[in-house]
């Protein structure tokens, strides 16, 4: 059994928010359709943009990656990228976001910009004790860096009681399990496994494993 979680640290795009769902719907707005392997494509185009140009912004990345993999004109692409932060969260995210708000802070930790930071706590109506996106960081996940600078943001030390939450092995759990952390895979339908300290289909079942690391309350 795992101890408790002093902070814990989130994936957003993919583990929070339903990025997926939100680009198919996006494309459908301009006459396209998007497959799992052109979704798994367009993400691998991203990361290795991603690496290749640490200083670009997220909005950026995105519409380069639709060009480049689904021939996307320039203008659609680019409106797209604008529209990230707006994509739908999973239905658990939000009920879930604030059990656990309740048992220890939360870190977003997320490949994105500003502004996508923005729209998607609106959406979420959850704000997490820090939200530390590319833009502001001037690099991407899942250099081991975005990780020191939220240690040094929060406070918090590397060890098992930081708990790394996301739903992309490769992105964010390879990572942070060489840094100590405890680590959770969330089994959502587009999930990159890796190796995990705990495996759960969805952020209310993490909500129940983390509540049932506190006592139960004293009744009356």
């Amino acid at each position: 059994m795992p101890i408790r979680p002093a902070l814990l640290s989130f994936d957003v795009f993919g583990t929070i928010l339903d990025w997926r769902s939100g680009l198919r719907a996006s494309l459908a707005l301009r006459g396209r359709t998007l497959s799992d392997e052109a979704f798994d494509r367009i993400v691998d185009r991203q990361g290795a943009l991603e690496r290749a140009e640490p200083g670009r912004g997220y909005a950026g990345i995105t519409a380069q990656s639709l060009v480049d993999e689904l021939g996307l004109g320039a203008a659609d692409a680019e409106a797209i990228g604008r529209e990230v932060g707006t994509w739908p969260a999973f239905l658990d995210a939000r009920p879930a976001l604030r059990r656990l708000a309740a048992r220890a802070p939360l870190v977003a930790l997320t490949n994105s910009d500003a502004a996508h930071g923005l729209d998607a706590q609106a959406r979420l109506g959850v704000r997490p004790a820090h939200w530390l996106c590319a833009e502001a960081l001037g690099l991407y996940k899942p250099d081991p860096a975005v990780w020191r600078a939220a240690a040094a943001r929060t406070g918090a030390a590397f060890g098992p009681a930081w708990w790394h939450v996301s739903a992309y092995g490769d992105y964010d759990l390879g990572v942070a399990r060489a840094l100590g952390l405890t680590t959770v895979l969330v089994g959502r339908p587009h999930r990159r496994a890796a190796p995990a300290d705990l495996v759960v289909p969805d952020l209310l079942a993490l909500a129940a494993i983390v509540d049932g690391l506190w006592p139960p309350a004293e009744p009356g």
